[in-house]
Parts: C-alpha cells; sequence; structure tokens
C-alpha cells in the first residue's frame, strides 16, 4: 500500500469510526446493565450515558470527515476543491450510497443516545441503528465487491457489529464506566456487571471468529500463499497475533480474576479485574487500528494474479 496523506488520513478516520462505533455500542450495553442497579451505580451510569453520546458524536463527525477524504481520494483533488466533489461521491458511487447507509444509521445513533435515556424506544431505536451502521460500513469494503445484496457483505456486516459488541465492552467498561465502582459498597454491582460483560463479551468472540474466518478465507483466496507474500497478508498476521492477545487477557479475567472477585469481593480483586480489563481494551484499539489498515488494502488473493 502507498501511504499518501490522503491514505493516512482515511485510515486514522476509519479506525476512529470503528472505536468510537464500538465504544457507543459497549456504553449503551453497560447503560442498559447498570440502570437495573439503582443508587449504587448512579455515577456509573451517568459515565456510561455521557460515555456513549460522546461516542456517537464521535461517530458522526469521523464519517464526514472520512467522506472528505474519500472524494479527494476519487477525484485526485486537494481536500478542500474535493468538497464540491461529495455531491457527485454521494449521487453516483456505491461508496456514496453506502457512507449515506452509514452516515444515516450514525444520525439515529446519536438522536437515540440523545433522547432514549434508558427507555425501551430508545434501545430498540439504538440496536436498529447499530445494524445500519454495520451495514454501511461493510458496503464501503471489499466485501460489497460483488454486490450490496451479497453473503458477503452480511457476513461482513454481521462481523462488524459483532466486534462492536465484544471490543465496546472492553474499551467502555474498561476505559470510562467500570472505574466508577471503586467503592466497597458498589463492589455487588461491579461483581453482577462483570458477569454480565464476561457473559456477552464470550458470545460474541465466538461470532467474530466464525465471521472472521469467513472473511480471511475470502480475501486470501483459498490458498495460504498471500499470507506470506503479500503486504494484506503480513497486516492479517499482525491483527490476528492482536486478536489472541485480547483473547488471552479476556480469557485471564473470565477464568481467574472474576472468579476470584465472586468469592472474595476484596478491593484487591476488583482492582485486578478492572486492570486487565483495561489493558484488553488497549489492545482492541490497536486492533480497530489494524483492522482499518487491512480495510484500505487490496485482498491479498491479488497478490497472485
Amino acid at each position: 500500500m502507498n501511504m499518501t496523506g490522503l491514505s493516512l488520513g482515511q485510515v486514522a478516520l476509519a479506525a476512529l469510526m470503528d472505536i468510537a462505533y464500538a465504544f457507543a455500542i459497549g456504553s449503551a450495553l453497560l447503560e442498559r446493565w447498570l440502570a437495573l442497579e439503582g443508587q449504587p451505580a448512579r455515577a456509573a451510569l451517568e459515565r456510561a450515558r455521557a460515555s456513549l453520546v460522546a461516542a456517537c458524536f464521535a461517530l458522526v463527525l469521523a464519517d464526514g470527515l472520512w467522506l472528505v477524504y474519500q472524494s479527494a481520494e476519487m477525484s485526485g483533488l486537494p481536500l478542500l476543491p474535493a468538497l464540491g466533489k461529495i455531491p457527485v461521491v454521494l449521487g453516483a458511487t456505491q461508496i456514496g450510497h453506502a457512507w449515506c447507509v452509514a452516515f444515516g444509521g450514525a444520525l439515529l445513533a446519536l438522536a437515540a443516545a440523545l433522547t432514549g435515556r434508558g427507555g425501551r424506544l430508545g434501545e430498540a431505536v439504538f440496536v436498529f441503528a447499530a445494524l445500519v451502521v454495520a451495514l454501511g460500513k461493510a458496503c464501503l469494503g471489499h466485501a460489497a465487491d460483488d454486490g450490496p445484496w451479497s453473503a458477503a457483505v452480511a457476513v461482513q456486516a454481521l462481523h462488524l457489529a459483532a466486534t462492536g459488541v465484544w471490543g465496546g465492552i472492553a474499551l467502555a467498561g474498561g476505559l470510562t464506566v467500570l472505574p466508577a465502582l471503586e467503592s466497597s459498597t458498589t463492589r455487588g454491582v461491579l461483581i453482577r456487571v462483570a458477569g454480565r460483560l464476561s457473559h456477552l463479551a464470550g458470545w460474541a468472540l465466538a461470532v467474530v471468529i466464525a465471521t472472521g474466518l469467513f472473511n480471511a478465507q475470502r480475501g486470501l483466496g483459498g490458498a495460504l500463499a498471500p499470507l506470506s507474500e503479500s503486504g494484506w497478508g503480513h497486516v492479517l498476521t499482525l491483527k490476528g497475533a492482536l486478536v489472541m492477545l485480547a483473547v488471552l487477557l479476556g480469557a485471564l479475567n473470565r477464568t481467574s480474576a472474576l472468579p476470584r472477585l465472586r468469592k472474595t469481593a476484596s478491593t484487591v480483586d476488583a482492582h485486578t479485574f478492572r486492570n486487565v480489563l483495561h489493558l484488553e481494551a488497549l489492545v482492541m484499539i490497536g486492533v480497530f487500528i489494524v483492522a482499518a489498515v487491512l480495510a484500505h488494502m487490496a485482498p491479498g488473493y491479488t497478490s497472485l494474479h
């Protein structure tokens, strides 16, 4: 991949879109769980709500800026003159149509975050919006090479949504929400939320792995040679290594830290769980950055031709 200023900007914004999307999903899930816990969880609940709104704002902003960079790349113009080409990109290209779907979902998610406040209708609207974003983003990449209604697009949309759940609860939980459950009076809330988090992360990870293997097989063209002979394959290997590290950290919490926390309810074990989750969140940021680089590259099977 020949990296230019435009390419770097696109990759950075694509990574920010993925991180913000996951952060929003994780914050929404934590908001729902914490709303069940009453007054002891009030501070954490407010953090989850603030995190949800901020993530949705970031997603909308990153989406908008990405379109400017994409228009510049497609037109061959600098950023400011490329603004005039945006209507053409939106109206006459598959990428423009897919972006409209993703951006519409992001706006709907922001509206749900601002007005829902944990209500059932707001939750339903947010879930729908998150799925729309995933579908739009799937159509922006190589999955749509066979058309927007292909099986590859459906699998990629499912992959993005599941990754948003898995990575999102690590990001929102480890970086913003669970640190608000520091005191001994909130220890029970922490244990219950941690259990829900770990359980859902396990199911989401299973979907991520299954859909990720499908995408990898498609990108490799059914052969292993591109894994070692193409830049795409090298980046895919790095992504796989980061995913495995995140899986190991999640397994450490699930099989060691969380059982000890349930048994002792001690401050030390609570800190251990949160620290491991924090580290997992940092690794997930790396996963999203590498995934954005990978999406900007030609699939590995092209190196065979």
